[in-house]
């Protein structure tokens, strides 16, 4: 299932929210005395710590860990931009390093750095800004209109009824002037080899662990960490399930326990979707998060190959 090695291996750990990958990443990074490549597509942000479930000094300390809280949330990275810096860090720790862990759950993340994704720019922040702030005065049929005059071809291949969708046609278009139909199928070659253990949990023990962590980020702080980035809630970064849901409760849509379950309900939903994702990887190990023993001796055949 593995590839021929090439520069290095890159293991990768990956599973729904909640199903134990971090602890489980850090004890085999400290077995294989390597680094660890952080694949979350939130914990990238200085500002967001609670409520994306940053690891504890204690695992940070133990093993280097790299792209966590690296950038703010006013200057937001891609999916893409996140492919291109990981393989630029592969490059140096696999001069140190015979194999590499990752370990995150954001699947488009992960497809970005095994897989390569389609070579698209980086947005002008001020473009985004400029056509986000359309989108919330109600512009979107104008927004709509346009992306189809400059760019039929992914209009037609989108969603149009995601506002995100046309406001990523746009942003790319207005900042390079080059439709964003016309960066597509530009994929980078991977020169490293890879291996994955997707780890599985029933959902009966998922949801519980799920509850568990939302009561345990109440109780580190949530709440004024989300008070601390509301002004900027608009912004990609933040439509993020454990912050949405206390904007609407400081808007007063909804009470703090209403808010609290949401975040549990709308948590349980995104460990569903990541479920599904990872299906799509058919070369990956599946394993239980329980069975600790044989995932080690796993990885011990793995990496001696």
């Amino acid at each position: 299932m593995m590839e021929t090695k090439k520069k290095g291996l890159l293991l990768t750990i990956t599973g729904p929210t909640a199903s134990g990958k971090t602890a489980l990443a850090v004890e085999i990074a400290k077995e294989l005395q390597t680094a660890i490549i952080s694949c979350d597509s939130r914990q990238v942000y200085r500002e967001m710590c609670i409520g994306t479930a940053v690891p504890e000094a204690e695992f940070l300390d133990a093993v280097k860990h790299h792209f966590i809280q690296t950038t703010s949330i006013q200057e937001p990275i891609n999916a893409n931009d996140f492919g291109l810096s990981v393989r630029d860090k592969l490059d140096e720790l696999f001069q140190e390093h015979n194999t590499v862990v990752m370990v995150g759950g954001s699947g488009l993340y992960i497809d970005s750095v095994l897989k390569g994704i389609d070579d698209i720019p980086s947005p002008d922040p001020n473009v985004r800004c400029e056509i986000q702030r359309k989108i919330d005065e109600g512009r979107i049929d104008e927004l709509r209109a346009e992306l189809f005059r400059v760019d039929p071809i992914y209009y037609n291949s989108i969603d149009i009824q995601n506002p995100r969708r046309v406001l990523r046609g746009l942003e790319v278009y207005e900042t390079t002037g080059v439709p964003l139909s016309s960066y597509l199928g530009n994929k980078q070659n991977r020169d490293f080899a890879s291996a994955m253990i997707v780890l599985e949990l029933d959902r009966g023990k998922l949801y519980s662990k799920i509850n568990q962590r939302v009561d345990h980020m109440m109780e580190q702080g949530l709440i004024k960490e989300a008070e601390s980035v509301y002004e900027h809630r608009n912004l990609t970064s933040l439509q993020t399930v454990g912050y949405q849901e206390l904007f609407e409760y400081f808007d007063g849509t909804i009470n703090l326990n209403e808010a609290i379950e949401k975040i549990k309900n709308n948590t349980r939903q995104y460990a569903r979707k990541q479920e599904t994702w990872f299906r799509r990887y058919d070369e990956a190990f599946r394993i239980s998060a329980l069975e600790k023993s044989r995932i080690m001796k796993l990885i011990k055949e793995i990496c001696w190959k």
